[in-house]
């Protein structure tokens, strides 16, 4: 067996509880920053050093050692071996080993430790982590952390509108605005060249955290001659530890009695968390420094989306007050619930055999409610959202490039990025770097890398798949319990006189099928979830970043099928190929296809959203609030203290619920699914940013207070964007002019409207000599011999009424020819006009949508002009640093050299002679 065999083989012996392996002496080229002297560690056998135990000091404010010196920056918690069962004394002792080799490998790392008891619980210890200046200093060169070289020299205009928005903003008495400064990469050796006033204060906290788990990440636990196993996360799975975080600064709700403590939680809670401050602005720069880029961008583009959802829920309710006011003056509305008109109309059953023939009439309440959102200023309102989410896209991008200036992301590489320790754990074959012409260690060849991609993308197409085939199963329901309800529905709630006459055949369908498409839909997400992880897991992706943006990509897809396929159905084809009552099309050759209420399947695509939106919303809502409350709660109680007890900070934190391994996933993921339903189906439902408004106002708070009083405080991370979320969102807003192009299109009728009203409500169609809308659902209704059924779809003699008795026709919705014509029951002239004005429509719209799109993306620049000028000058100032600090170097080098030749110049002189 080859070597390379021998350390494959090696790393695939992984024991019951796994971790992260790595062959031995492939350490200095699996991509980790440091050689072997910057990751020590011990072997097996070798005795190590014990972490220093001492008792709690009985300050429950303190964020420091017992010393009250050295500032905690991590906190690690596990459950002491010596108070387990006997019986598993093996594992747990295993468990006390790899534990004690992880806590020296810090410790000879340079990190300082510290041990404390629990005050509640002594089976729990706690141990604390410290950086000392040196290693915080050289993780910060590493990570190339920015910091203050020089105070920010460019004023900044300030807004003439303060006046007025300062009531807005955070109260600058309790968040005071910080100085402005020039930062750029540190580097140790140029430490006399940064803004240094005080060591303890330098590196802020979340720096602190965020260098603390880089380190965490990459000691190492276990080392044998052949396999090294290193990395917290591993430990944390196989039950090692129970947790690792790093502390909140204080109580959420009472401020810390220490002197000097910043007191940052107990502000964003009472500035930003708290319910009162719903109509307040952000304290982004605060949610940065305290939790990091990675929090601070999510909250930052909640924010800018909620605020630019404000007009769009302004004009959505403007169109949605347009269409009530005139529901009871649309004239085809009016026609269909007239006694004389809409009464006098039979219309055909909508299944075989158990319907029956109904009234035109009897859909009246359904018609106005249709006209509420079935009307022109619906169109108008479909073209605005179109030029909106350019607009909210354009400018998010400006204010995102702001705040990666601000925020010292600018220059956030790739190569800035260290890669994941799985990635480094499996990294044992050869690649030349494209980019350095270096050897490097990569952990799968090319064929390797096709197989894994292959693998995940043949797993989403089967889920994709399984969803459609969820889709179709609804489907079939909708088909086999309208009939059922067409049958027996009326006499089933004839005692609830009060809404018996709104719930209707069609609506119970509608409802119930929304209903249940939601439970498939959380049910689906679940299973899903499990699965998406595993594949990308599988992938190996380098970086954080990487893996993200390929999780986020495959979710996004099974999410998209699974909330919106239900509403492309009704959107898109339900009631399209229905053939016509004497032909009608079947399904799967037993169900026949559904039809549209004659008012358009528009009100049922209305009906799903809502049903979708409002449930999604509460049920996110209930999860975010209610499942961490109640399992804090559990657990306070299942840990009881007595009140003179004093608990810790780190005890206190310990308390809280630990925050997702996919952190904000599911934040982005649920605005973004959102954005999709405002965005693609907007013109069936104007409310949809209100809606969208109002959950968000909710949303921003929810998130925060959950974050800020529930939560363990998340390890600071940096981002310079959204990742994947910005060319989704992209990708969705040139899909909803489409969507809802072809909605108004296809979905409503307003183009059959227009199209009678200028073409078929005049001579020589009409008698009237000027454009009308009366006699348009005459117009629009076909007429069917009853004698043309088929056995199978006539109605049975004991379900026709009395007052069908003499008729001999009834009327389907359709544009066809009538029985006797020589081409009955063919498609009319009519039906032709009004596919080619769909057309029509459709391209005319969308090349003027793109066209307005492309302008305005164009017209806006991405970096606002005074954010280059800050860019340059930061540039300009960094390059003078480096000059300097190169020619200090250079003269500290020649200098030496310059002495010793001066110096045999003057001996020289001394020896001439004279």
């Amino acid at each position: 067996m080859s070597e390379e065999e021998d350390n494959i083989s090696a790393m695939d012996e992984t024991d019951l509880e796994g971790g992260t392996e790595i062959p031995m002496g492939l350490l200095d080229d699996v991509g980790l920053v440091y050689s072997e002297n910057y990751l020590p560690s011990y072997r097996e056998g070798q005795s190590v050093p014990k972490v220093e135990e001492t008792e709690f000091n009985q300050n429950p404010d303190s964020l420091f050692f017992n010393d009250g010196e050295r500032r905690i920056d991590f906190v690690l918690v596990y459950e002491d071996e010596s108070k387990k069962d006997f019986e598993k004394r093996h594992t747990l002792m295993r468990r006390k080993r790899r534990r004690e080799y992880f806590e020296a490998s810090l410790m000879k790392m340079g990190m300082e430790l510290e041990a404390t008891r629990s005050v509640v619980d002594e089976k729990i210890n706690f141990v604390k982590v410290h950086m000392p200046w040196d290693v915080l200093c050289t993780y910060a060169e590493v990570l190339h952390i920015k910091l203050p070289i020089q105070q920010n020299d460019l004023v900044t205009k300030s807004s003439p509108f303060n006046c007025f928005t300062k009531y807005f903003y955070p109260s600058e008495d309790a968040i005071a605005s910080e100085p402005e400064y020039f930062t750029a990469a540190f580097e140790k050796n140029r430490l006399e060249y940064f803004h240094v006033k005080n060591q303890d204060e330098f590196f802020t906290p979340a720096m602190r955290s965020r260098m603390a788990y880089y380190i965490l990440c990459r000691a190492t636990y276990e080392e044998t001659i052949k396999v090294k196993k290193f990395g917290i996360t591993k430990l944390l799975d196989s039950g090692v530890y129970k947790a690792a975080y790093p502390l909140h600064d204080c109580k959420f709700n009472v401020k810390s009695q220490e002197e000097g403590y910043a007191n940052e939680r107990y502000l964003l809670y009472s500035e930003w968390a708290h319910p009162k401050n719903f109509y307040k602005m952000q304290p982004l720069d605060l949610i940065r420094k305290y939790y990091g880029e990675k929090i601070g961008i999510y909250f930052a583009w909640l924010g800018f989306y909620t605020f630019m959802l404000t007009l769009a829920a302004i004009v959505g309710l403007c169109c949605f007050i347009f269409g009530y006011k005139t529901r009871e003056t649309s004239t085809w509305s009016k026609e269909v619930c007239d006694p004389e008109i809409g009464g006098r109309i039979f219309m055909c059953p909508r299944c075989d055999k158990d319907c029956t023939y109904w009234r035109l009439n009897s859909t009246c309440e359904t018609s106005k409610d249709l006209c509420v959102f079935d009307n022109y200023g619906t169109l108008v309102f479909a073209v605005f959202m179109a030029i909106w989410v350019t607009v909210f896209l354009e400018f998010w991008k400006r204010y995102q490039a702001e705040l990666e200036y601000e925020w010292d992301t600018v220059e956030f590489l790739e190569q800035e990025e260290q890669p994941r320790p799985e990635y480094e754990a499996k990294c044992i074959y050869d690649r030349k770097n494209p980019v350095t012409g270096e050897e490097e260690k990569v952990p799968y060849t090319a064929c390797g890398k096709c197989m894994r991609i292959g693998c995940g993308i043949g797993t989403v197409v089967f889920w994709i798949i399984l969803i459609i085939a969820s889709v179709v199963a609804v489907i079939v329901y909708r088909l086999a319990v309208f009939f059922t309800f067409s049958r027996r529905l009326r006499e089933d709630i004839k005692g609830l006189e009060p809404i018996k006459e709104y719930v209707t055949p069609q609506l119970a369908t509608t409802v119930t099928a929304s209903i249940i498409s939601f439970v498939i839909i959380m049910i689906l997400n679940n299973l899903y979830e499990r699965v998406a992880i595993w594949i990308t897991d599988f992938e190996l992706p380098r970086t954080r970043t990487d893996y993200e943006n390929s999780l986020t990509l495959k979710m996004f897809l099974f999410q998209f099928v699974n909330y919106y396929s239900s509403c492309i159905y009704v959107a898109f084809f339900k009631g399209k190929v229905v053939g016509y009552p004497g032909q009608p099309v079947y399904w799967l050759g037993l169900y026949r296809n559904e039809e549209c209420d004659p008012g358009g399947c528009l009100i049922e695509l209305t009906t799903q959203l809502s049903v979708i939106m409002g449930g999604k919303a509460i049920w996110n809502n209930i999860q975010e609030v209610l499942f961490p409350w109640v399992k804090n709660v559990i657990f306070r109680y299942c840990n009881k203290v007595k009140a003179e007890k004093i608990i810790p900070r780190w005890e206190q934190d310990y308390q809280l619920q630990p925050i997702g391994k996919l952190g904000l996933f599911y934040e982005y993921l649920e605005m973004v699914i959102q954005f999709g339903f405002v965005t693609l189906f907007v013109a069936s439902f104007p409310l949809a940013p209100l809606l969208a408004l109002v959950n968000n106002l909710l949303e921003i708070r929810v998130d925060a207070w959950k974050m800020t009083t529930q939560f363990r405080r998340i390890v600071p991370e940096k981002a310079q964007d959204i990742g994947a979320w910005q060319p989704i969102l992209q990708g969705v807003a040139i899909l909803a002019v489409a969507s809802n192009a072809a909605i108004i299109a296809f979905t409503s009728d307003m183009i059959p409207r227009l199209v009678y009203y200028w073409s078929f409500s005049i001579t020589p169609y009409t008698e009237s000599s000027t454009q009308t809308m009366s006699g348009y659902i005459n117009n629009t209704l076909s007429i069917f011999n009853v004698s043309d059924f088929t056995e199978v779809s006539r109605p049975r003699d004991d379900v026709i009424p009395y007052w069908f008795d003499n008729s001999t026709t009834c009327r389907y919705r359709d544009f066809r020819y009538p029985p006797g014509h020589p081409k009955e029951y063919d498609h009319n002239i009519y039906y032709w006009h009004v596919i080619a004005a769909k057309l029509a429509f459709i391209i005319v719209v969308e090349h003027i949508v793109y066209l307005t799109k492309f302008m305005l993306s164009y017209a806006i620049p991405d970096v606002p002009y005074k954010v280059k000028e800050q860019i340059k000058r930061e540039k300009y100032l960094t390059q003078v640093l480096l000059h300097e600090a190169n020619l200090k170097l250079a003269t500290q080098r020649v200098k030496p050299i310059v002495d010793k030749i001066k110096c045999n110049l003057d001996n020289e002189e001394l020896d001439l002679p004279l």
